[in-house]
C-alpha cells in the first residue's frame, strides 16, 4: 500500500506535465498556421526574384496622401530603348486609322477610345496610366522606340503594368513589338502589321493565358512562322480577377533562353530551341507523302477465334429480364385509385374562354389516398434478371497470327530542313511598340512601359512605379476578418467551418489546460504520502500501525467529537514514541526521498517479517492478539499498546 501511494504522486505529476506540453503544442501549431495563412505564396513552382532593397527603401521614404504617399514620375536610371509613364500627354503615341481585314465594316474600324487617367481603386495621387475605355470595339495605338533594338549581344527586357479594373470577360492586354521595316506607318497599324514579339496577358472564357510569341524567319524560304512558348504551369486566374495592378516582365537572353515574370516572380522559363511550339528548327526527316499502306496490311492485334463454335445450349432468344413470379401484391394496394387526381382546390380562371381555350380541366395532383398506401392503380409483377439469359454469342478473341503492327509511312529527308543554332540573333530588329486589342470589357489600365537591356534598370523603374501601387494596395486591403466575412457571404457554408475552427482549439484548451479543482481528498492523499516514513525493522511496522491508528482517531474525532484532552494525550504519546526510538539508536529514513536500496539485507528481512506479523495483527480484532504481535515486533511498542487499549475501551 505504501509503495502504491508513493508511486501515485510522480505518475500524477507526469500526467500534468504531459497535458502542459499538449497545450503548448496546440498554441504553437495555431500560431504557425496563422502565419502561413497570412503569408501570400504564389506557388511551389514559382521562383521569386530578389527585389531591389534600396528601391523598396525609397518607396517607404516616399510614403505620405491618405497614406502620405508622394508620387514622383519614374525616370529611367540607365540606357533604355523606350520608357513611358503616361503622367502627361500622349506625346509620340499614334492612333490607328486602319480597318481590320476580313471583318464586317460596322466593327472593322479601330475606333476604340483611349484615355490617360488615374486608377479607380488604390489611387496614387499624381500617377496616371493609359486606359482602354470602350467595350466590344477594336483598339490600336502605337509609338516609336527611342532607338531600334537589334538582337545581338544584349538581352531584351520588356516590362509594363496591367490592371483589369472591371475584371475581364474576354479580351487581351498584350503588346506587340513591331518589326523594323521600310513601310512601317503607325497611322495604319493593324492586326497584319509585322511584329517580332508579342507578349502579355489574354483571356477568353475560362482560358487564362500569358502569351510569348515570336515571328521566326525561315532562312531557306524567307517566310515567317509564329512560335508560341509553352504554357506556364501556374494558375493565372487571380491576376485577372483581383482588380490589382500587376507587373509583367519578359527577359529574352542572347543564349536563347527566356523568362516570364509576374510581380517580380518567375512563372515560366525555357529555351527558344526546346520550348516553343512548333519548334524553331524543323525535323530532319518527315513522312513520305507518297507512301501508302498496302491493302493486305493487317493492324488487328486480336481476331475472333475461327475455330470456335457456339454451344448447343446457348439460347440467344432468352430475354434479359423476366417477371418475378414469386412476387406478391402488397397488402392494402389500392387497385382502383389513380395515382393522380384533379386538384380539388383549383378554380377555373375568370378569363377562361371555353370557345377559344377549350374545356377547362383542373390540374392533376398526387392522389392523397396513395400517400399512406403501398401503391395505387393496376398492380404489375416486378421484373428480375433472367438467369438463363446469355445474350448474342460471340467467338472468343485470340492473338492475330498475321498481325503486322500499326502501319506508318516511311521516313524521308526533310527538303525544308534547316538548323538555326541561335534564333535570338536571327530575330528581326524592333523599332516600335503597339497595342492592338479587342475586348468585351472596358477600363483596362496600362502603365510604365520600359524596354531595356539591364535587369537592374527595369527593377528600379518597377520600384518607382509598380512598387508604390503595391504599397498603397496593401495598405488599403481589408483585414483578415473582413475577408473571411466577405467570403462567407458568397459561400454561406463557410460559417460552419469558421465555427468548428474556433470551437475546436477553445474546447481542447478548456479540456486540457483548465486547472482542475483540488479537493480535500487530494490534499489528504498528498499529505499522507509525503508524511509516511519508511522505517527499519520493527520501528517501520510500529510507525505504520501508529499512523493507521491516527487515521482512525481522526475519523472518530469527526464523528464523535473527541475532546481536546484526548487529542493532546495522543500527541504526547507519539512524541514519547519517537524519543524512545531515537534513544534506542534506530534512525528512520526520510519518507519521500528514501531509496529502497539503502537498507541492507538483514533489515529488509526483519521489515518483511514485521509486515507479515502486522497483517496477522490486523486480521484479529482481539486485544490479546494485538499485544502478542507487538511483542514479536520488538521493543519500543509500549505507547502503541496504550493507544490500542484506549481505542478498544472507547469502542
Amino acid at each position: 500500500m505504501q509503495k502504491q501511494l508513493e508511486l501515485t504522486v510522480p505518475r500524477m505529476t507526469r500526467m500534468h506535465s504531459q497535458w502542459d506540453w499538449l497545450c503548448l503544442s496546440l498554441l504553437i501549431i495555431s500560431s504557425v498556421t496563422a502565419e502561413i495563412e497570412d503569408g501570400g505564396v504564389l506557388g511551389a513552382d514559382v521562383e521569386v526574384e530578389d527585389f531591389d532593397e534600396e528601391s523598396q527603401q525609397a518607396d517607404v521614404d516616399k510614403e505620405e496622401s491618405s497614406l502620405g504617399v508622394v508620387y514622383q514620375t519614374p525616370k529611367p536610371t540607365g540606357d533604355v530603348y523606350f520608357a513611358e509613364p503616361f503622367d502627361g500627354e500622349l506625346t509620340g503615341w499614334v492612333l490607328s486609322k486602319a480597318k481590320k481585314e476580313d471583318t464586317d465594316d460596322t466593327i472593322a474600324k479601330y475606333d476604340g477610345r483611349w484615355e490617360v487617367e488615374e486608377l479607380k481603386e488604390n489611387t496614387v495621387p499624381g500617377d496616371k496610366g493609359l486606359v482602354l475605355k470602350s467595350a466590344a470595339k477594336h483598339h490600336a495605338i502605337s509609338a516609336m522606340l527611342t532607338k531600334a533594338f537589334i538582337f545581338d549581344k544584349k538581352p531584351l527586357i520588356v516590362q509594363y503594368e496591367v490592371n483589369f479594373q472591371g475584371g475581364i470577360d474576354c479580351g487581351g492586354a498584350y503588346i506587340k513589338l513591331l518589326s523594323s521595316t521600310d513601310d512601317l506607318d503607325l497611322e495604319f497599324f493593324f492586326d497584319k502589321t509585322p511584329y517580332t514579339i508579342m507578349f502579355g496577358p489574354d483571356k477568353c472564357g475560362e482560358d487564362y493565358k500569358l502569351h510569348f510569341i515570336i515571328r521566326h524567319r525561315n532562312p531557306k524560304t524567307g517566310e515567317y512562322d509564329e512560335k508560341h512558348a509553352k504554357r506556364p504551369d501556374v494558375d493565372l486566374k487571380k491576376f485577372y480577377l483581383d482588380k490589382k495592378t500587376h507587373l509583367y516582365t519578359l527577359v529574352l537572353k542572347p543564349d536563347d533562353t527566356f523568362e516570364m515574370l509576374i510581380d517580380q516572380s518567375v512563372i515560366s522559363k525555357g529555351s527558344l530551341l526546346e520550348d516553343m511550339v512548333p519548334p524553331v528548327n524543323p525535323p530532319k526527316e518527315i513522312d513520305d507523302p507518297t507512301d501508302k499502306k498496302p491493302d493486305d496490311w493487317d493492324e488487328r492485334p486480336k481476331i475472333p477465334d475461327p475455330n470456335a463454335v457456339k454451344p448447343d445450349d446457348w439460347d440467344e432468344d432468352e430475354p434479359s429480364k423476366i417477371e418475378d413470379l414469386d412476387a406478391v401484391k402488397p397488402e392494402g394496394w389500392l387497385d382502383y385509385e389513380p395515382q393522380y387526381v384533379p386538384d380539388p382546390s383549383a378554380k377555373k380562371p375568370k378569363d377562361w374562354d371555353e370557345e377559344m381555350d377549350g374545356e377547362w380541366e383542373a390540374p392533376q395532383v398526387p392522389n392523397p389516398k396513395c400517400a399512406t398506401a403501398p401503391g395505387c392503380g393496376l398492380w404489375v409483377r416486378p421484373m428480375k434478371n433472367n438467369p438463363k439469359y446469355k445474350g448474342k454469342w460471340k467467338a472468343p478473341m485470340i492473338p492475330n497470327p498475321n498481325y503486322q503492327g500499326i502501319w506508318s509511312p516511311r521516313k524521308i529527308p526533310n527538303p525544308d530542313y534547316f538548323e538555326d543554332p541561335h534564333p535570338f540573333e536571327m530575330m528581326t530588329p524592333i523599332s516600335a511598340i503597339g497595342l492592338e486589342l479587342w475586348s468585351m470589357t472596358s477600363d483596362i489600365y496600362f502603365d510604365n512601359f520600359i524596354i531595356c537591356s539591364e535587369k537592374e534598370v527595369a527593377d528600379r523603374w518597377a520600384a518607382d512605379g509598380w512598387g508604390l501601387k503595391k504599397l498603397v494596395a496593401s495598405a488599403n486591403e481589408p483585414g483578415m476578418f473582413s475577408q473571411l466575412v466577405t467570403a462567407a457571404e458568397d459561400h454561406p457554408w463557410l460559417w460552419v467551418l469558421y465555427i468548428l475552427t474556433l470551437a475546436l482549439p477553445v474546447g481542447l484548451g478548456v479540456l486540457f489546460c483548465w486547472p482542475a479543482k483540488k479537493t480535500d481528498e487530494d490534499f489528504d492523499l498528498k499529505k499522507t504520502v509525503i508524511s509516511m516514513p519508511v522505517t527499519k525493522g520493527g520501528v517501520k511496522q510500529g510507525r505504520e500501525e501508529l499512523e493507521d491508528d491516527e487515521i482512525d482517531l481522526e475519523e472518530e474525532k469527526e464523528n464523535e467529537d473527541i475532546g481536546e484532552d484526548e487529542r493532546r494525550e495522543l500527541e504526547e504519546t507519539e512524541g514519547q514514541f519517537i524519543e524512545d526510538t531515537n534513544k534506542m539508536g534506530r534512525k528512520a529514513p526520510p519518507s519521500d526521498e528514501s531509496k529502497y536500496g539503502e537498507d541492507d539485507d538483514e533489515e529488509n528481512e526483519v521489515a518483511g517479517r514485521s509486515q507479515e506479523e502486522g497483517d496477522e495483527t490486523n486480521k484479529s480484532g482481539s486485544e490479546d492478539e494485538m499485544t502478542a504481535a507487538d511483542e514479536i515486533a520488538g521493543s519500543g511498542d509500549g505507547p502503541l499498546k496504550s493507544v490500542r487499549k484506549r481505542r478498544v475501551q472507547k469502542d
